[in-house]
């Protein structure tokens, strides 16, 4: 039993390494964030007393497809470095901080649905960064 808890693990690492590369702060930041998120969600959905399982586990999905997305801009980034035309993870860095900023941005409109106060300027930041002012 061991021998296979030790294989499975190497097997994840393995995969983890060749989707991701190398396991970045931005990585661990998105990755909080993602799970703020979706708690902070579902606090707000059982204040409203929303909560269903089909509207979660299609959360759960959407989450996990943010990471697939990731896992893309990873291997499209080693394609052009392989191929020469970029030398830094461009894509990569860009499909984090994207998905970053749109956690963020849900994150603090959960906080609204709560009934916590949001400061306006922060209001104010969210609807330019939504194309909404």
């Amino acid at each position: 039993m061991e021998t296979m808890l030790k294989w499975a693990a190497a097997a994840l690492a393995a995969a983890v390494s060749f989707l991701y590369g190398e396991w970045t702060m931005l990585l661990s930041i998105l990755l909080t964030l993602v799970v703020i998120d979706y708690v902070s969600g579902l606090i707000a959905a059982g204040m409203e007393g929303g909560i269903k399982s089909r509207t979660g586990l299609t959360g759960i999905a959407r989450k996990i497809f943010i990471f697939v997305m990731v896992a893309v801009a990873h291997l499209t980034d080693q394609v052009l470095l392989e191929v020469g035309f970029e030398t830094e993870a461009l894509i990569f860095t860009a499909a984090i901080v994207f998905y970053l900023v749109n956690e963020l941005i849900s994150i603090t409109e959960n906080a609204g649905r709560i009934g916590l106060p949001v400061p306006k300027q922060l209001k104010q930041a969210i609807a330019i960064l939504k194309g909404e002012d």
